[in-house]
């Protein structure tokens, strides 16, 4: 029976499907009526505070932190349901979320207002005062509970620490804290709810997700699609390559590994489904791709703002040390789709399946304007925060460039209201976090936790250290969104690291990627997970095939601990023609891992080859004369054999 449907209209109609399928699933409630509307608008009077004040707006980080978390934990109550059988659409919040709403302005407001004066006071308050403090804490692990309950958990064993520490023996323990000094910790100090975590949610995370939202609604999601279909569409594997291109280009923007898999995976899982790719490689591969953007430069998901911070550097020096990681990483993922493409037999998709590149250029180009002009604005001096509002109002400009891309008023609220809605989630993380490194300044645990992993390291070995700091930090980021896991992380990983010789910058990567390669790693792979639901796959093997194709990420930060050649400008001491051989030699490493872990090279592999291609891997990553010698000979070896055993008519790897 003939079928009239085009692949591209049914590639639509399944997208659409899967679209309506997570939006009737969706986690939080709809509003109608009335109330719908005074949603809508207070989302949007958010949007409109948050990029006054980052801008051009006088106000004190503390009034700025604590009014961001009265819209946070509001929006929590109103959006995020008590219990998950709750009913999602309503035309008015239960009363019990009325009532925390009212609690929450209440205690944040008179922090507002009481702040300077009990900050000037030496920090003394009343017991009225502690009672607020409580219900506060309270509120914002409520809060956590509905929006991110792995993260409420964890903060609530770290709270808990504050009192049961004094039970515990040896360097984890500590001598205790009355209930007083923990709550004036927590709340009115700022190294709790009001900390570092809420500082940047206020400021970096925010802007950037409304950024991406803006972005969305401007057409740019099918301008990268689109693109990246003119580039690799056709080589072996194309849709999974045009899964990783525009994955990792709308990861880096907004900032979530998650919430690019919710979207763009809803597009690219079913394309390569549809290619011939296992529907646990496709939901595995948009996970991977999605994860890789929260260290991928120029934006890096907001989090290398953050790190420059951290470090009292440029944002420019943190993003050229990302470059190489960044490159190895997607280099694997994307020779890895195309070893696959290759040993199941799979071609791209025909030429009438691919738009014109010139069509698309001219078309949708102009959308790469409020990219241009973000990263244009950061090397000429402004901050990432001002260079964000005005890319948002280019955002805007650009879509206006041609009829087709025009951003409608609908359109611009559309966007505010998504991405306020989008930063409601991490943002209560964020606030929450502040428990934990709350915790850790009062208790000094990070540092003792640094002791305690020193002392069972012999001669404190660098890679025995790395090794246990990488395990702490994906446990630590497990089911945390990127900028929150890394700033986690940092606080308790980064000094370990840094005890043993590690230079700053190398030890904060090291525990940002293992920070955001969190998402992927099992029990608790939510990138992997959700690709899964979208893919329709078996969640275990979605997870650790996610683990088997994001692996070089896995082993890169410990080749640049003690040698940093890898991080472009972190070593004084390399020179340009060293710089190069590195990531030249590293790249070559990475196209042997990945050969011997999918079993093709220039032709299938044998177990025996694999394992040659897996061993010469590390001695191609690690910086050395003699191990790049040792590296290359071997590899030289495998080809050889490889090209004359293979058959004639076996082709050889197409342009990956």
């Amino acid at each position: 029976m003939e079928d009239n449907n085009t692949p591209s209209q049914e590639l639509e109609e399944t997208a659409q499907k899967l679209l309506e399928e997570k939006e009737a699933d969706s986690r939080t409630r709809t509003y109608t009526g009335p109330m719908g509307v005074a949603v809508t608008v207070l989302l949007c009077l958010w949007t409109v505070f948050q990029l006054y004040y980052s801008t051009i707006g006088l106000i004190s980080a503390v009034n700025l932190r604590a009014i961001h978390c009265i819209f946070l934990l509001a929006f929590t109550f109103l959006l995020y349901p008590t219990y998950k059988k709750e009913r999602r659409v309503r035309r008015l919040p239960p009363i019990w979320d009325i009532v925390l709403i009212a609690l929450s302005a209440a205690t944040f407001g008179y922090l507002i207002l009481n702040y300077t004066r009990i900050a000037q006071n030496g920090g003394r308050v009343t017991q009225m005062e502690l009672v607020i403090a409580g219900v506060a804490l309270a509120l914002a692990f409520e809060a956590a509970r509905r929006a991110s309950g792995n993260l409420a958990i964890l903060a609530a064993i770290f709270l808990a620490y504050n009192w049961f520490g004094a039970y515990i023996p040896g360097k984890l323990g500590h001598n205790g804290f009355t209930l007083k000094r923990v709550l004036s910790t927590q709340f009115w100090g700022t190294q709790g709810l009001l900390g570092t975590g809420v500082g940047v949610s206020a400021t970096y995370i925010f802007l950037f997700v409304v950024f991406g939202a803006f972005l969305k609604y401007s057409g740019f999601s099918k301008f990268i699609n689109d693109f990246s279909l003119t580039l690799v569409g056709q080589t072996p594997g194309g849709p999974a390559k045009v899964a990783v291109l525009a994955s990792a280009l709308m990861g880096m923007i907004n900032g979530s590994a998650i919430a690019n898999v919710a979207t763009t995976g809803t597009i690219t899982i079913p394309l390569m489904k549809q290619t011939g790719y296992k529907k646990e490689f496709a939901g595995a591969v948009e996970a991977v791709a999605s994860t890789g953007g929260q260290f991928c430069p120029p934006i890096m998901g907001a989090v290398g703002f953050v790190m420059a911070e951290f470090l009292n550097l440029s944002y420019t020096y943190v993003m050229l040390a990302a470059i190489v990681p960044a490159f190895l990483y997607y280099l694997g993922l994307l020779f890895a789709v195309h070893f696959e493409a290759k040993r199941l037999g799979l071609s791209g998709l025909s030429k009438e399946n691919i738009p014109d590149a010139m069509k698309v250029l001219k078309e949708q180009g102009h959308l790469i304007i409020p990219l241009a002009v973000l990263i244009a604005m950061m090397f000429m001096g402004y901050t990432p925060l001002f260079a964000a509002v005005v890319a948002i109002a280019a955002t805007v400009a650009a879509s206006w460039l041609r009829k087709e891309t025009r951003m409608t008023w609908d359109k611009i609220v559309a966007a505010c209201v998504e991405g306020a809605k989008g930063a409601v989630s991490v943002g209560v993380c964020c606030v929450i976090i502040g428990v934990i490194i709350g915790t850790v300044t009062l208790t000094s645990l990070g540092l003792n936790m640094g002791y305690l992993i020193l002392s069972v390291v012999e001669n404190t070995n660098i890679y025995v250290t790395g090794a246990l700091v990488m395990i702490m930090s994906t446990i630590l980021g497990m089911g945390v969104p990127g900028v929150a896991a890394y700033v986690i992380v940092q606080a308790v990983a980064v000094p370990v690291l840094i005890e043993v010789n590690v230079l700053p910058i190398s030890a904060h990567m090291f525990c940002l990627i293992y920070a955001c390669l969190s998402n992927i790693t099992p029990p608790v792979a939510m990138s992997s997970y959700v690709a899964s639901g979208i893919a329709g796959s078996n969640q275990t093997k979605t997870g650790l095939l996610s683990v088997r194709l994001g692996l070089i990420g896995f082993l890169i930060p410990f080749f640049f601990l003690d040698n940093p050649i890898l991080l472009i400008g972190a070593d004084p001491a390399a020179t340009l023609a060293g710089s190069l051989w590195a990531f030249f030699t590293a790249s070559v490493g990475t196209v042997a891992l990945v050969g011997g872990l999918e079993g093709w090279f220039l032709r299938k592999s044998s177990w025996l080859e694999r394992a040659v291609l897996i061993a010469v891997a590390p001695l191609m990553l690690y910086p050395g004369s003699l191990t790049d010698a040792i590296g290359f000979a071997v590899l030289a070896a495998v080809i050889l054999f490889q090209w004359f055993t293979r058959r004639p008519a076996s082709p050889m790897p197409g342009n990956a």
